[in-house]
Order: C-alpha cells, then sequence, then structure tokens
C-alpha cells in the first residue's frame, strides 16, 4: 500500500529540520572550529531520548522572504529545545531526565526571534512543572530585528528571561557558551548556575553593533569579552578547550545534582598526613588534598583563576556529591579577600538549593585587612559569607588543616566551630582569636614598648609567640571542646563519609541562587 500523502508531507518537512538538508551552513559551520546545534545535542544526551518541541518552527518573517525559502533556511528559529535523558547509564531513567536547549548559530547568527522566545517561554514553564534540571547551549547575537510577523515596539514584555530568572534555586541550570554570545543570549548565560565556555567564547552583555550604537566605538566581536578577561573576573566556571570537552565537562557537572553512583575508587589517603608543611608560612597548593580525598577523578574546580586564593570545586565522596571550599595559601596567605569570600558565598548557595553537603578545609589567617582590602568593600563582600554559611540547611563538615585564626576561620566553618555537623582538625593545626604573632604584639604592646633593644624586643615576641603557639594547638582546643575531634589526616575520608552518611540533608529547593 502507498504510503499516505501527509505522511509522506511530515517526513519531508522533518528532513527539513535536520543539518543534512542544510549543507553549507553545516560545512561553514565545521571550518570555524564549531559544532552544530544538533550535533552538541546529539553528543550530551542519551541515545533515542530526545522530544523535540517546536522543531517546525520557523524565523516570522513571512512578510519579507518566502515561506518555504524560511523553512529550508530557519529550522525551529534557531532554537533546538527539548526533554531528555543525561547519564541515564549512571543514574537511570527518571534521574537522569533533563531539558535541553541550544541555540543554532547556523540560522541567523543564533539570534532570538519570536518563536524562538515563545519556545523558550514554552520549556520554561514545563521546567518548572517537571523540575527538571537544565543544560543551554547559549551562543549567539542576541536579539532579533529582521522579524516582521509580530506588531512590536519595545519588545520588553518578553517573559523569557524572568521565567528563566525564576528557576533559580528551582532546578539546577549549566549554560554552555563558544564563540559569539552577545546581549539576550549572555543573560540566558550569566542567570545559569553554571557557566562552562570554551577558549575561543566571547561573552558579552552588548555585541559590537550594539556597542557602536552607543557611540563607544569598533569593537571587534572576539574583544567583547574573551576568556583571557572573563575567565579570571570570575563570569565563567570552566573554561574547556572545544565543545566536545565542554559537553564532557557539562555531562559531569549535571551528573552531581542527579545522585549518588555506586562505582567509584579512592586514592591512597596516606600521602595526606605531609600533604601540609609543618612550618606555618609555607605555602602548598591546596588541589592535591582535595582530589586526594575525593574520589578518584571526580574534582571538578570551579572559577580557578578568579580569586585564587579561595578554591571552590565539585566532587564525590564514596559516591555522593558535595561541594568543597578551601584556602590557597599561595594568594593571600589564604586569607578571606573580598572576592574570595563572593566565590565562597555562592559556592554555599547553590550546593544548599540542590542539596549538596559541604566540605570545608580550613587553612585560613583570617580575613584580609588594610586600606586596600577595604576599598573592596570588604565589610560588605566578607559578610556574605557569613549569610550564607547561617543560612545553609546541607550539613557541613570543616577540617583545619593547618591554621584556623580569626572571623576568616569562622566564616569558613559557617559562622563558628560548632556550626558544621562535625569539626576536625589535624594534629599540626593552630587555632586563634586572631593570627598569633598579631596577637601577642597587641596584647604586650605596652611591655614591648618599654623594651629600648630592637632585637631584645623581637626575642621577647618570639618567645611569648612560641607559648601562645603551643597553648593554640589543636589537642588544647579539643581539650576545651572547641572543636569536636583531632585526627589522623589519613582518616579525614572516612571520616567525611561517615558523618555524612549520619547527616539528612533536608530536600528544599526555595532559596534563589546568586549569580555572583
Amino acid at each position: 500500500m502507498a504510503e499516505r500523502d501527509d505522511l509522506t508531507e511530515l517526513r519531508r518537512r522533518r528532513e527539513l529540520t535536520e543539518d543534512a538538508a542544510r549543507p553549507d551552513a553545516v560545512t561553514r559551520r565545521h571550518e570555524r572550529g564549531g559544532r552544530t546545534a544538533r550535533e552538541n545535542l546529539a553528543d550530551l544526551v542519551d541515545p533515542g531520548s530526545f522530544v523535540e518541541y517546536g522543531r517546525f518552527a520557523i524565523a516570522p518573517q513571512r512578510m519579507r522572504r518566502d515561506v518555504e525559502d524560511l523553512i529550508a533556511r530557519t529550522p525551529a528559529d534557531g532554537l533546538v529545545a527539548g526533554t531528555a535523558r543525561v547519564n541515564g547509564d549512571v543514574f537511570g531513567a527518571e534521574a537522569s531526565a533533563c531539558a535541553v536547549l541550544s541555540y543554532d548559530y547556523t540560522v541567523l547568527a543564533g539570534t532570538q526571534g519570536a518563536l524562538g522566545h515563545r519556545k523558550k517561554d514554552r520549556l520554561f514553564e514545563l521546567i518548572e512543572r517537571m523540575r527538571l534540571p537544565t543544560v543551554f547551549f547559549a551562543e549567539g547575537g542576541g536579539g532579533r530585528p529582521g522579524d516582521t510577523d509580530y506588531p512590536v515596539v519595545s519588545a520588553l514584555d518578553t517573559r523569557a528571561f524572568a521565567l528563566w530568572a525564576k528557576l533559580s534555586g528551582v532546578v539546577p541550570r549549566i549554560a554552555v557558551v563558544h564563540g559569539r554570545c552577545f546581549a539576550g543570549n549572555a543573560v540566558i548565560a550569566g542567570a545559569s548556575d553554571l557557566i562552562v565556555a570554551t577558549k575561543n567564547a566571547s561573552l558579552g552583555m552588548g555585541g559590537p553593533a550594539m556597542i557602536a550604537g552607543g557611540g563607544l566605538g569598533e569593537v571587534a566581536p572576539d574583544d567583547v569579552g574573551p576568556m583571557s578577561v572573563q575567565e579570571p573576573n570570575g563570569n565563567v566556571d570552566v573554561v574547556v578547550a572545544d565543545e566536545a570537552e565542554a559537553v564532557a565537562v557539562t555531562k559531569t557537572l549535571l551528573g552531581y545534582f542527579q545522585g549518588r553512583v555506586t562505582a567509584w575508587s579512592a586514592p591512597d589517603q596516606t600521602p595526606l598526613r605531609d600533604a601540609v608543611p609543618e612550618r606555618a608560612r609555607r605555602a602548598y597548593d591546596v588541589a592535591p588534598v582535595i582530589e586526594t580525598l575525593a574520589d578518584a577523578g571526580s574534582v571538578t574546580f570551579l572559577r580557578p583563576r578568579f580569586a585564587r586564593e579561595m578554591v571552590t570545586a565539585l566532587a564525590r565522596i564514596e559516591g555522593r556529591a558535595v561541594g568543597i571550599i578551601a584556602n590557597d595559601t599561595r594568594f593571600t596567605a589564604g586569607a578571606i579577600t573580598a572576592a574570595a569570600s563572593d566565590k565562597a558565598a555562592r559556592l554555599l548557595q547553590l550546593c544548599d538549593a540542590f542539596g549538596l553537603p559541604v566540605v570545608s578545609l580550613i587553612d585560613c589567617p583570617g580575613y584580609m585587612v588594610g586600606p586596600a582590602a577595604e576599598a573592596e568593600s570588604l565589610v560588605r563582600r566578607a559578610s556574605r559569607m557569613l549569610l550564607a554559611g547561617a543560612a545553609l540547611r546541607v550539613p557541613m563538615v570543616a577540617v583545619i588543616l593547618r591554621r584556623g585564626y580569626g572571623l576568616g576561620a569562622q566564616a569558613m566553618a559557617g559562622g563558628s566551630l560548632h556550626e558544621p555537623v562535625l569539626t576536625v582538625a589535624w594534629p599540626g593545626a593552630h587555632l586563634g582569636p586572631m593570627g598569633l604573632e598579631g596577637a601577642v604584639r597587641l596584647g604586650m604592646r605596652k611591655e614591648l614598648e618599654a623594651i629600648a633593644d630592637d632585637a631584645e624586643r623581637e626575642k621577647r615576641v618570639a618567645a611569648a609567640t612560641t607559648t601562645a603557639q603551643d597553648n593554640a594547638k589543636a589537642l588544647n582546643a579539643a581539650m576545651l571542646f572547641e572543636i569536636d575531634d583531632v585526627i589522623d589526616p589519613a582518616e579525614t575520608r572516612g571520616v567525611i563519609a561517615a558523618t555524612l552518611a549520619a547527616a539528612r540533608t533536608r530536600d528544599q529547593r526555595d532559596r534563589f541562587v546568586d549569580t555572583w
């Protein structure tokens, strides 16, 4: 029996939405080192799981272009969107369900068309109703001025941005940025929870046309917001080589929010016993400590070139996803700067919103102080970390690696050493209300001023500091029950895992996650 004409027409129209129908556009995309929207989605989602919404939409430009031309050249109005499964082989069908959206740069430079906005509205409402984690490939040039089929003056009544922002704290949202991402497309990325960007991405609130229109001169697209600027200033979380790596990292990031894994392996823990120098002022890289404590290969560092004195990461311990904050003593001795507080506070908010326990690794001399630090709005910004810690509903485990001094150490522990569900220290750790030598100089000021000889004065400071250090040892703090225990560093991973197994995480998702 011959196939019905309506089914034949459906097949024809479906074929026109696929990449194979536009070989020239696909070739140009590949020649520029990029992948198509459908290629990225095919790499991201489980085979056969993608259910597309609005595939037959076209750019609303019937008043200026032939319909068949629009069908052929503007499939899906430049926005491929739907539901799918990601990591289903690990987490199962229900846990791996998500929404996926991608602007198609081969269609009108990935600009945001009128039907594309309506499609986003539809998906965003479904995402909230179905509680679907979301991945959005945001590349594109922003609003599209060439649509003709809708009466419009300002288009400021577009709901997509408000609907997207309202999903903050409701579901985890990951934006992927490659190439040029400006204006409305950049807002989609900026309002996301995590941003993965390729090294050649240019991310900006206004593209070259908007910059020139504002009388700010001619700027090349790749110079608007290159990763050489956007990575160290903290605007992106992870920078990768290309779209293939971006998809791989995105799958890993999404997995942290999808549940616990049963297959994991642990590194040898004994190197932790020598991971921290005995000398209090010798700097060291804390990343190997994190990678040793976590399941092998499970760590993703976030915003690594921004506020480098504070390390933030997502990882797994015995298959359970956790957030990690840690002081890096190679930068400002690990003191908490305004930017470091911003960085840590946002990680705490992210973990709290989506039920991830927090591990805090403390080697902190306190808050950064002085006129230069205060010029960075330290009073307000430093306090953000205390507010985020006090608001935590997920369990925190604090581990004092070496130094825990002052309000900075308290902020690392959620505001107090008794705020975490467990606070432990390694045997070489010292604790105090402020840096010990500074405390000696402050507390003995009159006595020291009375000593005329400089060498004798410094000898007195050294002796008093040594006495203070003896008193500040972790074991002494444990004797007074300021902390819960002092442990062998090699036991840390097991202690964290056992504590988190005993702690309950409340599944409350009613707080938005600050974009910064």
